[in-house]
């Protein structure tokens, strides 16, 4: 799923929103010294994907999104923090990934300037009242879990608001892209979150291939697939074993993290990486998996979806269980659209979005993948969302290995000197969106985008109402990305 970017005016950049389906990412680009800032934003309509693209001149700002997608609110606030471009009458300006710590000021602006590195106090809004206390979690946590601050606003153990504070994780990533030579940077993007590898990958080269008019041969675009949807399974196994963890059911962690590590070991043997790291490249694919590990592969599938329907048991009738995760942190559906979930969360609370389905490509137009959903929107729907997709990603990967085609692996990818595309992959989590730009053959800005931006938020409204001790539980179903978000 690719696109170009379309230039319109400050009334374009409006009803470019009004008459989107969905926003899927909001960025800001300096283009000095050749042109000037602009501010960017990627929408879902009707299936297809639009870059729209608001140029801003020698500086100024640009129209709020946050009354059509509250969701963009903290996007925009991160685009001012790395770029400096201002969403106008934008009704919460705080910083958001800048904590005042960094040794610039706007490090993606050309000239970005030297700043005095102090970091500075966050405002939280202060929830006031009777019986009303604070509860700081984080943003170092007791486990190994990656930093972010929670501020519960809670009476005695029900939360009456939650507010996050991330961006402690910042890592340099969209900075460093335009050091890096635009075939080399897929390694840089397939380690954006360790979660995410093969869907980060695949959508960075998707928009380079898009950006240099090339198509990945249809063998390397099948074998794509069969990655990504091993990295399906792995990510919902370790998710899967977890929650049942975190409600005190510690045998299914046990056999959960038993059956990932088989799954990944055949991964490291198939592909060279137990993340599968560096196996998307430009063009295609950088090998093949041969037709012993292919058939290796297949006859996983069948043992493992054994285990997995036999656990799916246990936890459908484990009442101890089930108490837990129904009615637990739940997300209706009216919510879930109006606050723009994405991905598994939005698929549990009745949102059928799922790039695999709604504009297939490569294999997927051929497979006909079953998209999974359910309505109730808690932690129980979350689970079973989960299970659903580990048997349908199963399904998926024994039709790839009985109908991958013929053919090469990967195809020639030239750099052209000034292009711009972007392109979107269904990874586990949501759509992983990178946007490219190239300017003189090198890469002049990439943003990636990954979908715990929109789901961070939901997760707070999750919350409420719940006592303090299921937040660990509410969390877990939802599983999000400090990594991803904080690049």
């Amino acid at each position: 799923m690719s696109a170009r970017p379309r230039h319109v005016d400050r009334a374009g950049w409006v009803a470019a929103a009004e008459s989107a389906d969905r926003l899927v990412a909001l960025w800001g680009v300096d283009r000095r010294p050749q042109g000037g800032f602009a501010a960017c934003a990627a929408y879902v309509r009707k299936g297809a994907l639009e870059w729209v693209d608001l140029d801003l001149g020698a500086g100024g700002a640009y129209p709020d999104l946050s009354r059509f997608f509250p969701h963009a609110v903290r996007m925009q606030r991160a685009a001012f923090d790395l770029v400096g471009v201002r969403a106008e009458g934008a009704s919460d300006e705080r910083p958001w990934l800048d904590h005042g710590a960094w040794g610039s000021r706007f490090p993606l602006r050309f000239d970005a300037t030297p700043a005095d590195g102090a970091a500075r106090d966050y405002p939280f809004v202060r929830v006031e009242g009777e019986g009303v206390h604070e509860i700081p979690v984080g943003p170092v946590h007791a486990g190994i879990i990656e930093p972010g601050h929670f501020r519960f606003s809670v009476v005695g153990e029900k939360v009456l608001r939650l507010e996050e504070r991330l961006g402690y994780t910042h890592k340099g990533i969209e900075r460093r892209f335009t050091e890096l030579e635009p075939l080399e940077a897929r390694r840089l993007a397939g380690r954006v979150s360790g979660d995410s590898t093969v869907a980060y990958a695949w959508a960075y080269c998707q928009a380079l291939e898009a950006a240099a008019g090339v198509q990945a041969p249809p063998r390397a675009a099948w074998l794509r697939a069969l990655a990504l949807e091993r990295e399906r399974v792995a990510n919902h196994l370790g998710d899967l074993g977890a929650l049942g963890n975190d409600a005190a059911l510690a045998v299914g962690l046990a056999h959960f993290s038993r059956l990932r590590e088989t799954w990944q070991r055949r991964s490291r043997e198939a592909f060279g990486h137990r993340l599968m790291m560096d196996f998307v490249a430009p063009g295609g694919v950088a090998a093949e998996p041969g037709t012993v590990q292919l058939v290796a592969i297949a006859d996983d599938c069948d043992a493992l979806e054994r285990e997995v329907r036999e656990l799916r048991t246990l936890y459908d009738e484990h009442a101890g269980l089930q108490d837990r995760f129904v009615t637990t942190g739940r997300v209706t559906p009216a919510l879930a659209a109006q606050l723009g979930l994405t991905g598994l969360a939005a698929r549990a609370s009745g949102q059928p979005i799922d790039l695999r389905v709604e504009r297939p490509a490569g294999p997927y137009a051929a497979l006909g993948v079953r998209i999974a959903t359910q309505r109730n929107g808690d932690v129980a729907a979350r689970v079973n969302v989960r299970f659903d997709e580990v048997f349908e990603s199963l399904r998926l990967i024994r039709e790839i290995c009985a109908r991958l085609p013929g053919g090469p692996v990967r195809a020639p990818c030239a750099v052209p000197d000034t292009s711009a595309a972007m392109s979107a992959v269904e990874g586990w989590r949501g759509e992983v969106l990178v946007a490219l730009e190239l300017a003189g053959g090198r890469i002049r800005r990439c943003h990636l985008h990954d979908p715990s931006w929109q789901n961070w938020p939901v997760l707070e409204h999750a919350v409420i109402g719940n006592i303090v001790p299921d937040f660990p539980l509410i969390n877990k179903s939802f599983n999000l990305s400090y990594s991803g978000h904080d690049l």
